[in-house]
């Protein structure tokens, strides 16, 4: 079993992944606040999360090029000072023009965030790094419990929902002066491509020694080589198999996006709880979210992340009968918890398989998974409502099991390919260093 070590490098990128979850899941509270102030109906409002999806594809388009240009460290720092001015512009501006254009700054920053956490933490922890991305999204999810308070705290004592963005700024400020206070430096160039080929290694063959791949590639690299040798290998095509973990990928965004911005009226509708409280009751999926990573992180290590990720889908699917079904405000809430704790494992497995299979073209393909995320946030949310206005939000969601069942589909196709070795039909890396 590969052992997780939770060094300073490790502890700072799950600083940086939980400042961008302080804003992604204080967002909602915020856009009814912002609609009510700027005087627009729920569709216009709805723009802002709009612009978070161009933001994303904006952000995975520049990642990989800022990365082999700086390194991937300096391109995460650079992620988080661009969404702390992004931030800074949203609690300033009032206009919708301005806020759309300021959640679009955020977002294409916050998603450099997102693939330098991702690509450093692969790199770093090798055949563990399914379960660092796990801790890493924990973090997040954490942190998403903690914004809504924040932000409910200051709409409760007069000083609305802006106060919560001088907060981010202020905690964005603080990390890195930790990250200097104790010197902590993020990689700046690629490492070697040994860590994601063990990781493929074990999803594709779980029956083998976890640290066996490994060591096959465990050759060290000169300084001057590596990244010369990562930079020309990242220029190939993305294999099949990260295609499969994309368009996973893109299915279990659409899952997540749609209960933030649809559970509520769902709870209304058919459950029988107010608006206030049903609004709150939205947090149970960052709960259950935030469960599922701390445990998924220790399961992340001991099983391959295909056969983890069927039964998160598993788990999803069970909450959202529960929640689906219930016909009582805490029934439907408690499944709301279960449909948390299975989407905690969707976003970290799929994305570290996806990483594992790129090798040497982390960084792009990085970039290129964050259009992923742009997909389920543009377009699910999007048909749901279409349908929503037809037939009501409460058969609406019947979507969402369509999405589940995409999933799984995705999933079993992707354990195949791994299985069959179809990753190998891309050229395989030079020797570092030959």
């Amino acid at each position: 079993m590969p052992r997780l070590a939770h060094d300073k490098i490790t502890w700072l990128v799950y600083a940086q992944l939980g400042l961008w979850g302080f804003f992604l899941y204080g967002f909602g509270p915020v856009v009814p606040l912002l609609r009510d102030e700027q005087g627009t109906s729920a569709a216009v409002a709805g723009l802002h999360s709009t612009a978070i999806a161009v933001g994303a594809m904006l952000g995975g388009a520049l990642f990989a090029p800022v990365a082999r240009r700086v390194g991937r460290g300096p391109a995460t720092w650079l992620g988080l000072a661009g969404v702390a001015a992004g931030v800074t512009a949203f609690g300033a501006l009032r206009t919708l023009p301005a806020t759309l254009a300021a959640v679009v700054v955020i977002a294409t920053f916050g998603m450099m965030v997102v693939s330098g956490v991702n690509v450093v933490l692969t790199a770093h922890h090798g055949p563990a790094a399914p379960a660092a991305l796990t801790e890493a999204n924990a973090a997040c999810a954490g942190m998403g419990i903690l914004a809504p308070l924040v932000i409910g705290s200051t709409v409760g004592a007069g000083l609305g929902w802006r106060p919560v963005m001088a907060v981010e700024v202020g905690l964005i400020a603080l990390v890195a002066l930790a990250a200097l206070a104790f010197r902590v430096r993020l990689p700046g160039t690629a490492a070697p491509v040994a860590s994601s080929t063990a990781l493929v290694a074990s999803s594709a063959a779980p029956a083998a020694s976890s640290s066996a791949p490994a060591a096959s590639f465990a050759a060290p690299a000169g300084p001057a080589t590596a990244p010369a040798v990562a930079s020309r290998a990242g220029r190939g095509p993305l294999p099949r198999a990260y295609w499969i973990a994309w368009f996973l990928m893109a299915a279990t965004g659409s899952i997540e996006v749609c209960l933030s911005l649809w559970t509520a009226d769902v709870l209304r509708s058919h459950s029988g709880l107010g608006a206030g409280v049903a609004s709150a009751a939205v947090a149970a999926i960052v709960s259950g979210m935030f469960l599922g990573r701390l445990v998924g992180g220790r399961g992340a290590l001991r099983y391959p992340p295909v056969p983890l990720l069927l039964v998160a889908l598993g788990t999803s699917l069970a909450g959202f009968a529960v929640f689906w079904t219930a016909p009582i405000g805490w029934l439907a809430v408690s499944g709301l918890v279960v449909l948390g704790l299975g989407n905690a494992l969707h976003y970290p497995l799929a994305i570290s398989i996806a990483l594992a299979v790129a090798g040497p073209a982390a960084d792009k393909a990085a970039g290129w998974a964050s259009y992923s995320m742009a997909v389920g946030f543009g377009i699910a949310p999007v048909a749901l409502g279409w349908v929503a206005d037809m037939v009501g939000p409460h058969l609406a969601f019947l979507l969402l099991p369509g999405f589940i069942a995409a999933a799984v589909l995705l999933a079993l196709r992707l354990g195949r390919a791994l299985r069959s070795g179809r990753t190998s039909d891309t050229p395989a890396p030079a020797p570092v260093g030959a």
